[in-house]
């Protein structure tokens, strides 16, 4: 097999993520990695094995900044409900050209590989869980400072809130006007706002 030309790994990532992410495990070609990567197939062949084992490292890094980004804007928060609430407003405040008003690269992945290639499906599942995961970490952390009613149960609302925040990002990725969003968003961080007992 071709050695791997000089190359950056961690660029080279980012922009099978890049390209992965918009068109799809499917869809994406080897010419499209080609031109995304500036390597040629023996090179990402070397370097990365596999267009299945590319794709894999790809979701890995958008699991692993999507949870560093998230625990990033938590720590910012007076109160575990208030940092949950402001990520809605935060996905609707995105830039034009940002990636991240696509909808989940997770969720895409499962729906297109879920009757495929199950290896990947089952990846992105574990990531999606991951995710609700710490949603639901969240959730316990504002239970125990009193923020929720004593009988709430975390990981049922991290389940809503994993899916508000994904039928957030499909509104983002459909094109919904500008407003809509903003509107769609507010009433999702009051939803999980009222989730807290009265003071």
């Amino acid at each position: 097999m071709a050695r791997a030309t000089n190359y950056n790994r961690d660029a080279a990532l980012d922009a099978a993520m890049a390209v992965f992410w918009r068109k799809g495990y499917h869809a994406t070609s080897l010419k499209d990695l080609e031109a995304a990567l500036n390597m040629k197939p023996g090179s990402i062949y070397a370097a990365f094995e596999s267009k299945e084992n590319l794709y894999l490292l790809a979701i890995d890094r958008y699991y692993e900044a999507s949870r560093k980004g998230f625990y990033e804007q938590m720590a910012t928060a007076t109160t575990p409900l208030t940092g949950l609430a402001a990520q809605f407003q935060n996905y609707a405040g995105l830039a034009q050209g940002d990636p991240s008003r696509q909808a989940c690269m997770l969720m895409k992945t499962v729906l297109d590989t879920a009757s495929t290639d199950p290896k990947i499906a089952a990846a992105s599942q574990h990531y999606l869980d991951q995710m609700c995961a710490g949603f639901a970490e969240c959730f316990k952390a504002a239970l125990a400072v009193g923020e929720l009613p004593h009988d709430a149960d975390p990981m049922r609302l991290a389940r809503r809130y994993q899916a508000n925040v994904s039928a957030l990002r499909v509104e983002l990725q459909r094109g919904t006007p500008r407003d809509d969003i903003l509107k769609l968003a507010a009433d999702m961080a009051q939803e999980t706002l009222d989730l807290g007992v009265s003071r």
